[in-house]
């Protein structure tokens, strides 16, 4: 196994790829808070979590990070699956919430290196990269091709972007069993079934989706750039279950029907982040 030496707390990598240092000096919010979450409402069947707000929303000059763990916000921050992350185990128990304020004509790529260095400082992080064997998907284009729908280039509606936390999210579902997904929601999974809907997003917003589902690395294979309005469902029934006439199909069966994609499945090395150093506890705000 390939080791290399800590990286520097304060040396930001890149968000894709090779994880260069920019040449530029550390990215960084203008403000940001780093709190653990409050406890889940009990009223609710949903936990909102995930990312509001920032680049390309109406609400471009703040974000925020709802109910996601240290190792979700690492795999935001350097673009990673949680396969490709080795933490500890804590990482994934304890949850948090990132109010940051964006610098003006901040990228989605300057985001993600804003939030690297904010984990830094924050919770005193030190990485380094390794390689290792394991098993990993490509996503690659379905014979007859794409079924994707290009999102519709039109600015999103103000103040849209991040839903109020006051409000309570309840499970409804369609007339096939799968969730109806509220405002801000991307992904639930309740009986059996699940639906994702992503807009305006580029694929790589489905293959973190994809990687968690399939507990594997995904590396996107199709070649297709641009946004899109993806809407997917699925049956998540254990492989090899008896079929149920009603599950709908499975995941694999799902992205090549309504998406017109489709996974391919090997084993090789796969480069991973390993956290050397991280505070349970954030630094002051």
């Amino acid at each position: 196994m390939r080791r290399t030496a800590p990286i520097a707390a304060l040396a930001a990598l890149a968000s894709v790829g090779a994880w260069a240092q920019p040449a530029a000096g550390p990215l960084a919010f203008e403000a940001a808070s780093v709190k653990p979450s409050p406890p889940p409402d009990p009223s609710t069947q949903y936990v909102v979590s995930g990312v509001y707000g920032g680049p390309g929303t109406g609400d471009p000059a703040r974000v925020e990070y709802r109910h996601l763990d240290l190792l979700n916000l690492l795999g935001r921050a350097y673009n990673l699956p949680p396969q490709q992350l080795a933490a500890p185990d804590w990482m994934s128990r304890e949850t948090f919430e990132i109010a940051a304020k964006v610098p003006p004509g901040s990228t989605v790529e300057q985001v993600r290196l804003m939030l690297q260095n904010l984990l830094v400082e924050r919770f005193k992080l030190q990485v380094h990269r390794e390689t290792k064997e394991m098993t990993s998907y490509s996503l690659t284009v379905a014979k007859g091709g794409p079924k994707l729908n290009p999102h519709a280039d039109a600015p999103p509606p103000a103040g849209a972007a991040i839903p109020r936390r006051d409000e309570p999210v309840r499970a409804r579902f369609d007339a096939k069993g799968y969730p109806i997904l509220p405002p801000g929601i991307g992904f639930g999974e309740l009986n059996g079934k699940a639906r994702a809907q992503l807009n305006n997003s580029d694929l790589a917003g489905l293959v973190r989706r994809l990687s968690r589902q399939l507990d594997a690395p995904v590396r996107d294979a199709t070649g297709l750039d641009g946004k899109y309005d993806i809407a997917l469902f699925w049956s998540t029934r254990p492989p090899g279950a008896e079929p149920d006439g009603d599950a709908g199909p499975d995941l694999y069966a799902a992205l090549q029907e309504q998406l017109g994609l489709k996974l391919e499945r090997k084993k090789g090395p796969v480069e991973i982040l390993v956290i050397d150093r991280a505070q349970r506890a954030p630094t002051g705000n």
